[in-house]
């Protein structure tokens, strides 16, 4: 279960950074866009928690970079993850004890 999450995390971080690496270096809308799509998953997240009004705040004010963004955006991102392949592991576990309980032991 953490091995499927671990490679989910390498895999999305990875498109991220050649998304942001290739929209600085060709800008255009659909690069930009694709890059904004990358980033609604954890500042939803964040929004959801009440960190994206801090980290904001922040960025806006100049205390923190785009890379501190970008780090701790990817931070949820992983967070997010761990935890969706937790609850799904979990659902999984009591469905299948739930089958195993009901079957026939012959």
């Amino acid at each position: 279960m953490s091995g499927n999450a671990f490679l989910l995390s390498i895999l999305y971080l990875l498109v991220g950074t050649v998304v942001e690496g290739a929209r600085r270096l060709w800008p255009s809308i659909f690069l930009q866009r694709l890059s904004l799509s990358l980033d609604s998953l954890p500042a939803r997240a964040l929004e959801l928690v009440g960190g994206m009004q801090p980290l904001r705040d922040a960025y806006f004010a100049g205390n923190i970079s785009e890379s501190t963004v970008r780090l701790v955006f990817g931070a949820t991102t992983i967070v997010i993850i761990f935890l969706l392949a937790v609850l799904v592991g979990v659902f999984m576990g009591t469905l299948r004890g739930l089958v195993m309980r009901r079957s026939p032991r012959g």
